[in-house]
């Protein structure tokens, strides 16, 4: 699996007892707005989107978008498949972390699926998709890595969309065979799935997999034929394929349930729409919603147009406001009390799965410092290496500071400097301001480790030692920051995710500034000349001292 020089790992955090879990299209949005839709040959101006850039970068796809507005909504979500260990990739993962989306991915080196939007005024849109690394997938791939993820949970959910539909299937099967309630998305007509996803036995076998099947009634009107009315196409459909309930969408109108104990149409709210995209997903993240709490068709119908009333009211189709999500469709939801509670962020795991938080944090590191190395440039370190020889070259020294965590790298640097052929020491940050600047001689270099860039202690310090005369280089995760501006050269430290139960605590951010630092303290050693003898002379005791033993 993945392409032949991609990287593949899988990054899990095993926790049983879902609410739901789904695969399928997990994609960054390019959304663009416009005047109108334009047809074949015609041309038309981009207008900002937000009062920013012509083009905005979002969370979307079929499947995130339905499990993120379950989540807003208070279910235990969580995402299986196949994503790129790229920009795309990060951005994704980073807002499932965000909202508490538990993850059982394969990062490997396909594209993360990408989707171009194009919204006009109205709040219509054209969309047109890259899938990557969604229709790379299996069913082998399914079976192999995530048959335990979906038995964790009550509710399997897939779409007709990017999936193939022999992966789609695979999970239905592994949901049913598990006694989860299994719903499928058809998001696309028939006619384009067969033409890009699989064959016409794989679809009804796909179909006939669903306790609920959701489709959109352009998708269903394919299949049916016919009539255009919305309950009469859930009806028909349910016949066909045995389903336990069909839920028909019909845009802003609302949608039609076809079930044992309900048939009807359920009008929805009229808003004005600002972005149409995703409200079908929002809609099926209601539904799940209303499934787990046990609400009855009806309300269960009304909460579903809530979600997608409240979806449309807003540009992108995944809730990254949870809270304003939530708070608008309890508003717009008029139906028998349901609890609607944004579901805690990174739930701890199982006690017999405490382990998998580790290897989930080694997954997150991996993935972090692989992006780190594919950025960076040897330009960066040049500039480093000049300034430092050519100040030890005219007898200035070196000095490694830092705050809080920054200080213990701040320490190992300097230690790892001296070691290596660069004598080195270590500036304790708080204490610059009181006369420890005096440490500092002119044309000194200083090696300032901050994470954020912002922290006032190490900008009071790196300010006091440049009013000695000394030369900055600084290693941060914010290159944009107030630090990184008092610098003559920066060091790219960023990672977007820290990993952990709460990712917020410094462990990734640390291990890229070691090594950032480690890589400049490999190329001084080279510059230095250090022999053997020279190492070992500064290593006496310890393992690193004893003498060669002999074979």
């Amino acid at each position: 699996m993945g392409d032949p020089g991609g990287v593949e790992r899988v990054v899990f955090r095993l926790v049983s007892d879902l609410d739901v879990v789904g695969i399928g299209s997990m994609v960054v949005d390019r959304v663009h707005r416009t005047l109108r839709i334009l047809a074949g040959d015609e041309k038309g101006m981009l207008r900002d989107v937000a009062g920013s850039d012509p083009v905005q970068h979002m969370v979307g796809g079929v499947v995130l978008n339905h499990l993120g507005w379950a989540a807003a909504l208070g279910l235990r979500t969580g995402v299986f498949g196949r994503q790129g260990a790229d920009d795309g990739g990060r951005f994704l993962r980073a807002a499932m972390d965000a909202l508490g989306i538990e993850q059982h991915l394969v990062v490997d080196g396909l594209p993360t699926s990408m989707a171009e939007i194009f919204v006009d005024d109205a709040g219509g849109r054209a969309i047109y998709m890259a899938p990557g690394a969604t229709t790379a997938t299996t069913a082998q791939h399914v079976v192999g890595h995530h048959a335990e993820f979906i038995r964790s949970a009550h509710i399997v959910t897939t779409e007709v969309s990017q999936l193939p539909l022999e992966a789609a299937c695979a999970a239905l099967t592994l949901g049913r065979e598990a006694g989860a309630t299994t719903v499928l998305d058809l998001d696309v007509p028939p006619s384009d799935a067969v033409a890009t996803l699989g064959d016409e036995s794989e679809l009804e076998a796909l179909l006939h997999l669903a306790h609920v099947l959701k489709p959109s009634k352009i998708a269903a009107r394919e299949i049916v034929g016919g009539t255009t009315d919305a309950l009469e196409i859930a009806r028909a459909l349910r016949e066909r394929y045995g389903n336990r309930a069909v839920v028909v969408t019909d845009g802003e109108a609302g949608c039609a349930i076809a079930a044992d104990a309900f048939d009807a149409f359920v009008p929805a709210q009229r808003v004005k729409a600002i972005d149409t995209t995703g409200a079908g997903d929002a809609f099926l993240g209601g539904l799940l919603v209303a499934l787990v709490r046990g609400l009855g068709w009806q309300d269960a119908g009304k909460l579903a147009n809530a979600c997608g009333a409240a979806c449309a009211e807003k540009l992108g189709a995944f809730p990254d406001d949870p809270d304003a999500a939530r708070a608008r469709v309890a508003e717009l939801y008029q139906g028998e009390p349901v609890a609607l509670a944004r579901a805690p962020v990174s739930a701890a795991p199982a006690p017999d799965n405490l382990a998998s938080e580790s290897m989930a944090l080694l997954d997150v590191a991996l993935e972090e410092l692989t992006a780190l190395r594919d950025r960076t440039t040897e330009a960066s370190f040049d500039a480093a290496l000049s300034l430092i020889r050519d100040g030890c070259s005219n007898g200035a020294r070196v000095h490694v500071t830092g705050i809080g965590k920054a200080e213990h790298v701040a320490h190992y640097s300097a230690s790892l400097f001296s070691s290596t052929g660069t004598p080195a020491t270590f500036l304790h940050a708080t204490e610059v301001v009181h006369g420890s600047a005096g440490q500092v001689m002119a044309d000194d270099v200083v090696i300032a480790v901050s994470n954020s860039g912002e922290t006032e202690e190490i900008c009071a310090a790196v300010d006091a030692v440049r009013n000695m005369g000394a030369r900055i280089i600084v290693v941060t995760g914010n290159v944009d920051s107030s630090l990184a501006r008092e610098a003559e050269v920066v060091l790219d430290a960023h990672v977007d995710r820290e990993g952990g139960p709460l990712g917020l605590a410094p462990r990734t951010s640390v291990a890229a500034e070691i090594l950032i630092l480690a890589a400049l303290s490999a190329a001084l050693e080279r510059a230095a000349g250090l022999t053997r003898d020279e190492y070992d002379r500064r290593h006496p005791a310890g393992v690193l001292g004893e003498p060669p033993r002999d074979s």
